[in-house]
């Protein structure tokens, strides 16, 4: 039975819930993260805020310098967590298997459900009206027969819209879809595919599937597919915790390696209790992020079972020397050790 898939992902969702409980606020430039002052980093805005350049990520201080009327809420994230249960409460009339995202973005396999005659398309338009009515915001939607490409689909029509890919035209529409719309494909990854003369998907096609591993490793793989329209992943429900970390947004840049170094035992501290309040979950890795004042960031992992503040300062120690620049954010984390229930069968790559 052919699959069917569907990507929902709520407008500007923290924005979206701040302009439903103060609707004076829906027409001006708004935004929701942390403030200027504190080396705060948008976290979403409206749609207004978006026509002068601002999206998620940028520094609030650019964001003020784009926008000097843009007005920046703090998040209340009690209020989008419960928001985002009302949602989960709608997908979950029309199917059991989701696999949420984001306290706003889910996949739903809808295959085989009976619901309005058993069409996604009319699914998706349902789901995105009961949103609307009962939470008070909108939604938009990709329908396509993989998560890929309903991924790419739901970002078609926003805000409030929905795009259907139906299988016959996967190939026609992944012909003429930037590299850079593919999933996992960042600033980086394109502009080394623009140099190698690859823009849009169907430039790809040429490649030999060794090639693109040579060139970008196990990421080539799904390269080869993805370009393709290949998506063989099932929609999960059951999405385990798999890194647990703690970072810090620093006031003042941390001017060099040493300053850097006496910011871990804190941050270490840090990650012991968030571990503790996890039930001491096993790990087999250890990690330290860093963004530099440039805003360019690394990180370096490396294997381990226990934490230890000379593993971490060693790690550190490896990431200031790649940029050597003044650092605004330090981060350290544990990737979780998988612990499945039966067999796996692993990769040929």
């Amino acid at each position: 039975m052919q699959r069917k898939i569907i990507h929902i992902d709520c407008d500007c969702f923290y924005a979206a819930i701040e302009m439903r409980d103060q609707p004076a606020l829906s027409t001006r430039p708004l935004a929701v993260g942390g403030q200027p002052g504190q080396r705060g980093v948008i976290a979403t805005c409206n749609y207004p805020a978006r026509r002068y350049g601002i999206h998620s990520a940028m520094s609030s201080a650019r964001a003020l310098q784009l926008c000097p009327e843009l007005l920046i809420l703090p998040p209340d994230m009690a209020r989008y967590r419960a928001a985002s249960q009302q949602i989960m409460q709608i997908y979950q009339r029309y199917t059991e298997r989701i696999e949420p995202l984001s306290l706003d973005e889910a996949y739903l396999d809808v295959t085989g459900q009976p619901h309005e005659q058993g069409s996604a398309t009319r699914m998706a338009e349902a789901i995105r009206r009961q949103i609307r009515q009962e939470v008070g915001i909108t939604a938009s939607a990709g329908i396509a027969a993989n998560k890929f490409l309903a991924k790419v689909a739901s970002d078609w029509h926003k805000p409030d819209g929905q795009f259907l890919i139906r299988p016959a035209q996967v190939t026609d529409f992944v012909a003429s879809l930037p590299v850079a719309r593919i999933h996992g494909v960042g600033k980086v990854t394109a502009q080394k595919l623009h140099r190698l003369g690859v823009r849009l998907c169907r430039d790809l096609w040429s490649w030999e599937r060794t090639e693109l591993l040579r060139q970008f490793g196990r990421f080539g793989e799904r390269l080869y597919d993805l370009s393709r329209g290949i998506d063989e992943r099932p929609v999960s429900s059951d999405r385990g915790r798999k890194s647990i970390s703690v970072e810090e947004t620093y006031i003042e840049d941390l001017p060099d390696l040493a300053a850097c170094l006496a910011k871990l035992p804190e941050l270490v501290e840090e990650l012991h209790g968030r571990l503790a309040r996890h039930d001491q979950p096993p790990f087999k890795g250890v990690s330290i992020k860093l963004k530099f004042d440039d805003f360019s960031q690394t990180t370096v992992e490396q294997a381990a079972t226990r934490l230890s503040l000379s593993h971490f300062g060693e790690l550190l120690s490896t990431g200031f020397a790649r940029a050597k620049r003044p650092v605004r954010l330090v981060g350290v984390g544990v990737r979780l050790a998988e612990t499945p229930e039966y067999p796996l069968q692993l990769s040929l790559f």
